[in-house]
């Protein structure tokens, strides 16, 4: 019995230092050599500062910068999750409709404007940085008004969104869509 948990407690502490400790070295050091920007969380950084994440959605209520699709979580990574509120709940069609009324009146829409679904429903995680270009479009009129842009500054501002549109992924999969926080950062950028 005695060599028996010897044995044991020997594989045990083996596959711990191997599973544990060697294996994540050698993963995180892979990872450092060739995707060091993702491995680092791909933060963007301004002048030395880090602004954020490309991965995660932010929230931004300024009329100034474009709007997020709406998270769940507050766009708050721990937890991170969706509402799991179910389509015959009650709470989301009210939540539903409360955020589409905030959306037409926000951006001065026809009440018939119909909105993109990603500016209705939260995404799985809560995180998503992404919109539709449509809905980006849909809220350009309101982000020149509130920062005063002229004709060129406008057509600056379609310019980008053109941009910033990435295609789906291997042009395959997903839709056409743009980060909002890496837009709202070349937004800034309209002189």
């Amino acid at each position: 019995m005695k060599k028996q948990l010897i044995t044991a407690f020997r594989l045990l502490m083996f596959f711990t230092v191997l599973a544990g400790i060697i294996y994540p070295l050698i993963i995180t050091g892979i990872s450092r050599v060739f995707y060091q920007q993702k491995a680092e969380g791909s933060l963007v950084k301004s002048d030395g500062i880090v602004k954020g994440s490309r991965l995660i959605g932010q929230q931004s209520d300024s009329p100034a910068y474009f709007w997020s699709r709406p998270s769940a979580t507050g766009y708050q990574s721990l937890p991170s999750g969706g509402s799991n509120l179910a389509w015959s709940d009650q709470r989301l069609k009210v939540l539903v409709e409360e955020r589409r009324e905030r959306f037409i009146k926000g951006n001065m829409l026809n009440d018939t404007v119909s909105v993109p679904i990603e500016m209705l429903f939260a995404s799985g995680s809560g995180l998503d940085p992404h919109i539709s270009p449509r809905a980006a479009i849909l809220q350009a009129e309101r982000v020149a008004r509130s920062r005063n842009f002229n004709d060129d500054q406008k057509q600056e501002l379609g310019r980008i969104i053109i941009k910033m549109t990435e295609e789906p992924q291997f042009s395959l999969f997903g839709e056409e869509r743009i980060n909002v926080f890496l837009l709202n950062l070349e937004l800034d950028k309209i002189r």
